[in-house]
Parts: C-alpha cells; sequence; structure tokens
C-alpha cells in the first residue's frame, strides 16, 4: 500500500539554497561576470546639496591609465527626465543621473569613470574637479513646516481619516498630549547596491540587486527610452534590501548609461558612503499625540497628527498613523499627515514603512496613558481591543491580537514594576503589533519532466527571506513529492511577472502563485486519464509519476498506484502550467497580521547605560510556511526594533543637507553586544481569506512595536520618559534630573 508523502509546509525546512551561500556558489550582483570581463565604474559625488555645475573638467581623469571614459551630463546619452512621466509609479518612473547639470542633493553623482580596474577608477576620479554654484537646502526642522498633504500614503492608505465624535471633557479621566520624534534612519543592508550591466546590439542585460524585478525593466526602459523588450534583468540572489532595493537606483542607472556608451559591461558598486546617499533613507519624523481615556479605562480619544520631509520630485510619504486607526478602539480617532519637499536624497521605503516608526511614537504615548490612568498597560491594552476595524466598522479575517498579548504575556512571565529602587534597575515593557495584509498580483510556472523532475518559475526574489525554501514547500505538498525533487528558478525577468519582495507581501503572493501553478499542472495531467482516474491523487517518487485512487473514508483507503507513464509517452513532456493570483483571490474584509513584542531592560539610573536583558514576542501571521525561516524574519525584525529604540540615527548638518554619519562607524547598527535573548512563538491559524495558501505577511511585523516595548520598558525601570529617539544615556540622565 502507498502512503501519503509527509507535508513539508509549516514544518522548519532547512533553506534549500543554504549549502549554494555557504560554499559561494550563490552570485549576487557585484559577483556576477558576464561573457566579457565588467569594466568598473566609479561615481565622483556632489559635494553641495542642491545646485548647478558651473564647470567640469575631465581632460585629466580621460587620460589616466586603464580609463576608458568619464561619463557626465554631456555625453550620458538620451534619458527621460528623472520622476517622469509622473503618471507612472514610484518604481517605474525614470531614476535618470547624469542628465542635466543640476544637483538634487548632497553626495549626487557629478560623473561616472570607467577604468580597467577599481583603483585606477578610484583615482581617476580623484583628478575629476568641478564647481557647483549652490543654494540654500531646504529641509524639515519643525512640525508646522510641514504643510503639503500627500495626495495618498505608502500602503494606499488616505492622508488624513477620521470617525466618531470628540469626547464631552467631563467624561476623560485620564489624557496624554506630547511629541516624539524619530531620526532619519536607513536599510543598511549587508549587500551594498551594485549591479553589471551590458550593452550589446542594441540589447541591454543588467544583473543587479533589486527586489522586484519587473519594475526594474519598466523603469530601465522609461531611463533609457529604449524598448522593455530588449532589457533582461536578473537578480537571483539578494543580499538584503528592507525597501532600499525595491527599485532600482543610481548604480543600475550609471552602469546602464556606461555600458550603452562604451557597448562594454559595466559594474559599478556603491561604497557605504555612496550607499547613504545615492540609495533612498527613511526621512525623520515628528509625532504629535493626543490620547484620552475614561473612568472605565477605555479609550475615548486618539489623535496622531505626522510630519515628515519628501524628497523633492519623489511622490512618497509614510504612513505613520496607520496604527492608530486599528489596533484598538476609541470614540474618536482622527489621524493626520503632512509633509514638506525637502533637498535630501531619495526618501522612499525603509522596513515596515509608517509600523515601524508610528508604532515607537504610538505604543509609547499608549503607555504613557495606561500610567496616567493608573492601570497596568498589558491590562490597559487588552481592556481596548477592537472587534471590528475601530473606523470602518468592518470585520477582520482573523485577529489575534488580544491571544498574543495574554499568551505573549503569560510566557513571557509579564510583571509590571510600580516602584523604583537606587541603583541599577529592572524593567518590564509590552507593545501591540498590527501590520497590513495584502494580496499583490503573481504569476508563476511549473514544469514536469518525464522522470518527475519539478521546476519553477517566478520573476520573484529572494533577499535573504528563504523564497527559495518556502515555494519549494509549496511545490513539493502541491504534487506530492519531496523538497529534493523540487528546484525553484528566480530573479529574472524572462521568467513569469511576480509581485517582488517587499510589504510583507513576497511570500504569500508568489506561494499563491506557484500552488495554482501546481494545481492547474495536475489539472493538466488528469485531462489526459480514463474517467476511471478523473479523481486520482499525483504523487511523484523516485523518479516515478503515479496516479493513486484514494477512496473517501475514515480510512482513507488506497488503491495501488498506476504509473502515468500507462497513459502519456515521453515525447508529452515536460508538461508545464502557469498559475496567477491577485487581490480577487482574497476576501475583502480586513487582512491584518498581530502580535504582542516584550522587552526587559537593565537601565543604570547613575550612568544612564541600558542593557537589553530579553526580547520576546508572540506573533499571529496565518499559515507559518517554514517555521526557521519565519522565526528568522521575525527575530531580525526585533533586533532592528532595538536598534531603532536604542542607537539608531543619522544626523544632518542643516547648512549643507549632509549626512554628519554616512558610515556604520558613527550610524551605530545594533550587534551583538546590543542585543541579548531574543525569543517568540506563533499562534497558528491559517487564513485562506487572505491567501491561497493561508498565509499573511510576516516579514515587517516583528519590527513594529518592537522598540517601543524596549521604550516602555526604559520607563518602568528608571520613570524616565524620552520621546526623541533613540534612547541614549544623556537622554535617561536629562530625565532623571
Amino acid at each position: 500500500m502507498t502512503t501519503h508523502n509527509a507535508k513539508t509546509v509549516g514544518t522548519p525546512v532547512n533553506r534549500v539554497d543554504g549549502s549554494a551561500k555557504v560554499s559561494g556558489q550563490a552570485r549576487y550582483a557585484a559577483e556576477h561576470m558576464s561573457d566579457r570581463t565588467p569594466l568598473i565604474g566609479w561615481v565622483v559625488s556632489s559635494d553641495t546639496a542642491v545646485g548647478k555645475i558651473t564647470s567640469l573638467n575631465t581632460e585629466q581623469a580621460e587620460q589616466a591609465d586603464g580609463v576608458h571614459a568619464v561619463i557626465t551630463y554631456k555625453n550620458a546619452g538620451t534619458l527621460k527626465p528623472f520622476s517622469k512621466p509622473a503618471d507612472e509609479s514610484r518604481f517605474t518612473q525614470s531614476r535618470a543621473v547624469l542628465n542635466e547639470p543640476h544637483i538634487r542633493h548632497f553626495g549626487a553623482p557629478v560623473a561616472l569613470v570607467i577604468a580597467d580596474t577599481l583603483e585606477q577608477a578610484r583615482y581617476a576620479a580623484s583628478l575629476v574637479t568641478f564647481t557647483i554654484d549652490g543654494e540654500i537646502p531646504d529641509l524639515l526642522t519643525e512640525f508646522d513646516g510641514a504643510t503639503q498633504k500627500p495626495a495618498s500614503l505608502d500602503g494606499g492608505f488616505e492622508a488624513d481619516a477620521s470617525s466618531g465624535d470628540k469626547p464631552q471633557q467631563s467624561d476623560i479621566q485620564a489624557s496624554i498630549n506630547e511629541t516624539y520624534t524619530t531620526p532619519s534612519q536607513i536599510s543598511a543592508a549587508m549587500e551594498p547596491h551594485a549591479t553589471v550591466a551590458d550593452f550589446k546590439d542594441g540589447k541591454l542585460e543588467v544583473y543587479c540587486s533589486v527586489q522586484i524585478i519587473a519594475t526594474a525593466v519598466e523603469a530601465l526602459a522609461i531611463t533609457l527610452e529604449m524598448d522593455a523588450a530588449d532589457i533582461v534583468v536578473q537578480s537571483p540572489f539578494v543580499g538584503g534590501g528592507f525597501g532600499s532595493k525595491l527599485g532600482l537606483h543610481y548604480d543600475a542607472t550609471l552602469a546602464c548609461i556606461g555600458a550603452r556608451y562604451l557597448e562594454r559591461a559595466v559594474k559599478v558598486v556603491l561604497s557605504r558612503r555612496q550607499v547613504f546617499y545615492n540609495t533612498p533613507h527613511r526621512g525623520h519624523s515628528i509625532q504629535k499625540i493626543s490620547l484620552a481615556s475614561g473612568d472605565d479605562h477605555a479609550l475615548l480619544s486618539v489623535q496622531h497628527k505626522s510630519a515628515m520631509p519628501k524628497a523633492k520630485g519623489y511622490e512618497f510619504a509614510e504612513a505613520t498613523g496607520a496604527g492608530a486607526r486599528v489596533t484598538y478602539k476609541s470614540q474618536f480617532i482622527e489621524s493626520t499627515h503632512r509633509v514638506k519637499d525637502v533637498d535630501l536624497p531619495l526618501i522612499d521605503s525603509t522596513r515596515s514603512p509608517g509600523d515601524a516608526i508610528g508604532s515607537l511614537a504610538f505604543e509609547s504615548a499608549i503607555d504613557e496613558l495606561a500610567h496616567e490612568a493608573g492601570v497596568d498597560p498589558l491590562t490597559f491594552r487588552i481592556k481596548n481591543l477592537p472587534v471590528v476595524h475601530p473606523m470602518k466598522g468592518t470585520r477582520f479575517t482573523t485577529h489575534n491580537l488580544g491571544e498574543c498579548l495574554r499568551q505573549g504575556a503569560q510566557n513571557f512571565k509579564w510583571q509590571h514594576k510600580t516602584q523604583p529602587t537606587p541603583g541599577k534597575q529592572i524593567g518590564h515593557g509590552v507593545a501591540s503589533a498590527m501590520r497590513m495584509n495584502v494580496l499583490v498580483e503573481s504569476s508563476a510556472e511549473v514544469e514536469l519532466s518525464a522522470t518527475g523532475e519539478v521546476t519553477v518559475r517566478t520573476d520573484m526574489t529572494d533577499i535573504g527571506t528563504g523564497t527559495y525554501t518556502i515555494l519549494t514547500q509549496i511545490a513539493a505538498d502541491t504534487l506530492n513529492t519531496s523538497v529534493d525533487n523540487v528546484t525553484v528558478k528566480l530573479g529574472d525577468s524572462r521568467y513569469p511577472a511576480s509581485c517582488g519582495s517587499g510589504g510583507s507581501f513576497g511570500a504569500a503572493s508568489s506561494g499563491s502563485a506557484v500552488k495554482k501553478a501546481c494545481e492547474a499542472l495536475i489539472a493538466n495531467i488528469k485531462s489526459s486519464l480514463p474517467p476511471a482516474l478523473s479523481q486520482a491523487e499525483v504523487q511523484i517518487l523516485d523518479g516515478q509519476i503515479k496516479l493513486v485512487s484514494i477512496a473517501q473514508g475514515d480510512d482513507d483507503e488506497v488503491s495501488s498506484p498506476v504509473l502515468l507513464a500507462n497513459f502519456m509517452s515521453d515525447s508529452d513532456f515536460p508538461i508545464s502550467a502557469t498559475g496567477k493570483v491577485s487581490e480577487d483571490d482574497t476576501s475583502d474584509d480586513e487582512q491584518y497580521s498581530c502580535g504582542a513584542h516584550f522587552a526587559e531592560v537593565e537601565v543604570d539610573e547613575y550612568t544612564g547605560e541600558v542593557r537589553l536583558l530579553r526580547q520576546y514576542g508572540m506573533f499571529s501571521a496565518g499559515q507559518i510556511l517554514n517555521m526557521k525561516t519565519a522565526a528568522s524574519q521575525i527575530k531580525g525584525g526585533m533586533v532592528w526594533g532595538a536598534g531603532y529604540a536604542l542607537t539608531e540615527g543619522i544626523h544632518h548638518h542643516r547648512d549643507t543637507a549632509s549626512f554628519v554619519n554616512p558610515d556604520f562607524g558613527e550610524y551605530h547598527v545594533a550587534v551583538n553586544r546590543d542585543i541579548a535573548e531574543v525569543s517568540l512563538d506563533f499562534l497558528q491559524e491559517a487564513d485562506y481569506a487572505a491567501s491561497p495558501v493561508g498565509a499573511k505577511g510576516i516579514g515587517e511585523l516583528g519590527i513594529t512595536g518592537a522598540g517601543a516595548a524596549i521604550a516602555n520598558a526604559i520607563y518602568d525601570a528608571c520613570k524616565v520618559r524620552v520621546r526623541d529617539f533613540p534612547i541614549t544615556m544623556d537622554k535617561i540622565i536629562a530625565g532623571k534630573n
């Protein structure tokens, strides 16, 4: 008797691409070598924030050893102006650079020197001289400076939203009205942005580090004014993106300009300092929050007002108030967003846009109100959980925030401290996490050989999150075969277009497309079978494709398997099928992933030093596709949340609009010494209203609320509330005095 193959979705399957990565066989963008060894491009950067190039001399650089060309706005070729056409999305608009003498921000490219070696290119770049007639840069320095209402917010939210009626003053028993600030931040992916471009016979082949392939092709076609059919983009392995690689940036545009100019392969790899200026960063925020509760500790009023910068000529605004609109029920909710156009490098998505920094402020404010009301912060949160969407009144597909808080507190051993004692103090903090879920249109192709090998193709990317593995698991389970029998091929624009990686939509969207492709493949097989086998189950084992009839009953009686080879010849193979999903495959109800963060800290009251002792989280994100990769993603987000709470921040020179700390020496990402125990659990409940595979977004859930839990633990320990992030020693000492 044949038995069913064991299912792998939900189990901690090791990464199928792991051996390729540790053995160096997985090629990242800068490691790609085209048929023609690429020349090396090095960027000459502006030393002025905004202005016009008035003189530019490249003669010495052009005569230097090994130099093939120096590209400037004078010889870069045909380019569509930056951010045009206006009706394109921000990921498909022109990414032009070196197309005009105007400089948009400090550190922007003035020229690209292309030479045989990196050393030659860097030296020749030092020989390029230029002057810029600079202007006084425009920056956002105060809340009232942001007066522009965005057309929309990232994630499709309206800029302003309100519901209900303001409470009567006589009904308010506790209230707070505070301002919170978060600094500019950067994704700081381990792999710097890099591109190898080759132009030959009018066609462009690009190997780059990008999260979404399909829009990258469109962006290059628009930027270079080429036919998209003449462009191939490949990105099979990405060493971290976190939003900074959703679209293409200067490295890609410059490499393509250089390749087109020389009709040679050209490689451009940004240095870490260049990454700070020539790729997106998160803008700083000023958030004004007013909260009020009644005598029964019920929230009566939630008001969240946000001010942030927006890079000139680039439409992007973060939904910092998203959490305030959905996390807790309240009689009155108001959320507004305003921006100001500024002369800074690109401001765009950084992991969990809006929610990461919005939760830092909002969940800290909720904690403050709980203290003002004299109630335990955990109890206060549970008291005010919504049954339906607090503003819309619509139902959720699933909503497990209450259980995450309750079970998480039990596992963490929550103990709220009320009376500090001198010396090093221990504190506990809690914060809620709500992150919207979306299913984005995606396609995939599955091919089956005569000997049972399964190949999956989609232009989906793997940014280190485990895409190769979860798609392998989904295909293996749907086709009743082993993961060893499935090969997943990603990151090539010649494959079916997917959603790409980002926004916590990648796994469920691309995974659902693969599942549908596998189901279509099975349907194709069954269409050629005798009617008696129309309900047979397809199983692939040991190089054989088998058909098994299963009698429905308590014991699931299984017939002896029949070989598919009895009905199809080798010439009928390979068999292939495509699958596609879109938002039509989901419910109209509200879709959210959720979680509860807990933190334990030690604070030295005399020095202000904070030591993170424990981080714990309980999360609900539908069906967990792979327990190991999901936990890794969440832990990474929690560590990042610790960085946002305690160490990270870009500091600006106001007069030059440059960054004081554009490197890892001064921009302090959290390192091992800053992090202690990180643990988590999942509440699994497959949500098929959210996606055909039952999964919901998980990647950005780990950072949402993590920093606020730490901030709240610090207050619990030493009774100092820091509202200007990150929380550094000097701010704690100032709060004690």
